[in-house]
């Protein structure tokens, strides 16, 4: 067909080719690749220069760029020289602005090569240390921004902290309803499996009760809120980085702690108590449906025996703790919005990083507070 892409390969000189191009080089058709006409140069011995003969081209588009960015790398690799003075204008204008904007250095960083198990521990371990460096820095700065807060003096919008309240407080309740009485309904399900075999279903309130207020109320709502919330904020903070509008802040005078990350801790940490208090109050009706639908006890009698068991102590640390955790999840989003470096690319693994430093922060915090807790015997009755 007259309108087939063509490559055809003629010698010029012992060692130049003449490559001539023919046809619609465009997405769709087939176009010859970069290798074949390689393998049509080996007999060669000396090859020095390309030139190009593009009289018979009749179409082109970005895939006519993609095969002549791929020679120019070949050519770079093997050493020859690509003469441009043959192809279109167009064409040539297009390569020259590929020239002038120099490829992202976090481009392809994923498919880096393994280099051994030593180097690769050492790179990891830097990383480590650049990341707690980084976190203490993050953590002083916020500090100061803080106290600059309660004395008064942090600039930022009023609207923007009820819009973060708003979005981090009622807009989180659906996901919150859902997540915690499920996962009552679950305690309680396989809690009353193994009571059942001593004939003491009555307890499912105990182990309910006691495991929503002190602990799971607590960690289910923080690590919904750092897939949810957390994540958000570092996309947020990531698009503003590349978007350059964390600069302009800057050169406004405006602080970005001050005016971007002090709202959204402050939002978070007074939304989630109460986001606990009432995955607390679901995830009890949870068990309190499974222990009526499946072993016959009434709402009365769960509500009474929560009545004998759960004291206010057990309430207040399961709050204290999750008003914890989303200190560490608002700081962990914050902080990996601002290290975002300045690419779409970038901000995903942002918010991923964000999500995982959220939860880590929330397991070994828990872990903390749940020792200092059993040391002080805050449970004895």
């Amino acid at each position: 067909m007259p309108n087939t892409p063509v490559l055809q390969v003629s010698r010029k000189a012992p060692d130049i080719y003449v490559w001539g191009l023919k046809g619609n080089w465009i997405i769709g058709s087939s176009l010859p690749t970069v290798e074949d006409a390689f393998d049509r140069m080996q007999a060669s011995n000396k090859l020095d220069r390309i030139e190009f003969d593009c009289t018979g081209l009749k179409g082109w588009d970005s895939q006519f760029l993609s095969f002549l960015i791929k020679l120019i790398k070949q050519c770079d690799y093997r050493g020859i020289t690509m003469d441009t003075e043959g192809l279109p204008s167009g064409v040539k204008g297009m390569l020259d602005l590929a020239k002038a904007i120099p490829e992202r250095q976090d481009i392809g960083t994923r498919n880096e090569p393994q280099r051994g198990l030593f180097n690769a521990i050492g790179r990891y371990s830097l990383d480590i240390y650049v990341d707690f460096l980084n976190l203490a820095t993050f953590l002083g700065d916020t500090t100061l921004a803080f106290l600059k807060f309660c004395m008064g003096r942090a600039r930022f919008r009023q609207e923007d902290l009820w819009r973060l309240i708003q979005d981090s407080g009622p807009s989180a309740l659906p996901i919150i309803s859902l997540i915690s009485l499920l996962v009552g309904m679950i305690l309680a399900f396989v809690g009353a499996v193994q009571l059942k075999l001593f004939g003491a279903q009555i307890f499912i309130a105990d182990l309910v009760g006691l495991g929503m207020a002190r602990e799971m109320g607590a960690m289910m709502t923080a690590i919904l809120m750092a897939g949810r919330t957390g994540a958000a904020y570092a996309a947020e903070l990531g698009s503003m980085t590349v978007n350059d509008e964390i600069d302009a802040l800057r050169t406004s005078g405006f602080s970005p702690m001050e005016f971007l990350v002090i709202p959204r801790i402050v939002a978070l940490v007074v939304t989630i108590p109460l986001l606990c208090l009432y995955s607390d109050i679901l995830g009890m009706i949870g068990g309190a449906l499974v222990a009526q639908g499946l072993f016959d006890i009434s709402f009365s009698e769960f509500y009474i025996q929560l009545q004998n068991r759960i004291r206010p102590i057990d309430f207040e640390v399961g709050i204290v703790k999750c008003t914890v955790f989303g200190a560490l999840v608002a700081i962990a989003g914050c902080m990996r919005g601002l290290q975002s470096k300045r690419s779409a690319s970038a901000v995903g693994l942002a918010t991923t990083s964000a999500v995982v430093t959220g939860i880590i922060f929330i397991v070994v915090s828990d872990a903390v507070m749940t020792l200092l807790v059993t040391s002080l015997n805050l449970f004895k009755r």
